[in-house]
Protein backbone atom coordinates (compact mmCIF):
# COMPACT_ATOMS: atom_id res chain seq x y z
CA UNK A 1 0.00 0.00 0.00
CA UNK A 2 0.89 3.79 -0.52
CA UNK A 3 1.34 5.87 1.83
CA UNK A 4 -1.65 8.39 2.69
CA UNK A 5 -0.62 11.77 1.70
CA UNK A 6 -1.60 15.47 3.46
CA UNK A 7 -3.77 17.80 1.95
CA UNK A 8 -1.28 20.56 1.80
CA UNK A 9 -4.11 22.70 1.99
CA UNK A 10 -5.42 21.71 4.98
CA UNK A 11 -1.33 21.88 6.56
CA UNK A 12 -1.11 25.42 5.49
CA UNK A 13 -4.52 26.05 7.11
CA UNK A 14 -4.22 24.47 10.76
CA UNK A 15 -1.68 24.11 13.78
CA UNK A 16 -1.83 21.30 16.20
CA UNK A 17 -1.67 22.47 19.94
CA UNK A 18 0.30 20.98 21.99
CA UNK A 19 -3.10 19.72 24.20
CA UNK A 20 -4.19 18.28 21.01
CA UNK A 21 -6.51 20.79 19.80
CA UNK A 22 -5.86 22.73 16.39
CA UNK A 23 -5.43 26.09 16.18
CA UNK A 24 -7.12 27.74 13.13
CA UNK A 25 -7.23 31.21 11.16
CA UNK A 26 -10.64 32.90 11.09
CA UNK A 27 -12.90 34.78 8.27
CA UNK A 28 -13.42 38.23 7.04
CA UNK A 29 -9.79 39.47 7.97
CA UNK A 30 -8.11 39.72 4.61
CA UNK A 31 -9.13 43.34 3.45
CA UNK A 32 -11.93 46.17 3.58
CA UNK A 33 -11.51 45.88 7.17
CA UNK A 34 -12.94 49.68 7.33
CA UNK A 35 -16.32 48.48 6.84
CA UNK A 36 -16.52 46.51 10.15
CA UNK A 37 -17.01 47.26 13.71
CA UNK A 38 -13.52 47.85 16.01
CA UNK A 39 -14.94 45.37 18.20
CA UNK A 40 -15.43 42.61 15.19
CA UNK A 41 -11.70 43.57 14.46
CA UNK A 42 -10.62 43.08 17.85
CA UNK A 43 -12.38 40.03 18.21
CA UNK A 44 -10.80 38.64 14.98
CA UNK A 45 -7.16 38.99 16.77
CA UNK A 46 -7.98 36.51 19.38
CA UNK A 47 -6.97 32.62 18.40
CA UNK A 48 -9.50 29.98 17.49
CA UNK A 49 -9.42 26.47 17.75
CA UNK A 50 -11.61 23.62 15.73
CA UNK A 51 -14.81 22.13 16.96
CA UNK A 52 -14.56 19.17 18.29
CA UNK A 53 -16.77 17.59 15.75
CA UNK A 54 -14.35 18.52 13.35
CA UNK A 55 -10.77 17.10 15.18
CA UNK A 56 -10.75 14.08 14.07
CA UNK A 57 -11.29 14.66 10.07
CA UNK A 58 -8.79 17.74 10.18
CA UNK A 59 -6.81 15.46 12.39
CA UNK A 60 -6.79 12.96 9.33
CA UNK A 61 -5.75 15.09 6.31
CA UNK A 62 -3.35 16.70 8.23
CA UNK A 63 -1.14 13.76 9.10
Amino acid sequence: MPKMKSVKGAVKRFKVKKNGSIKRGKAYRSHILTKQDANTRRKQNQPATVAKVDVKSIKEMIN
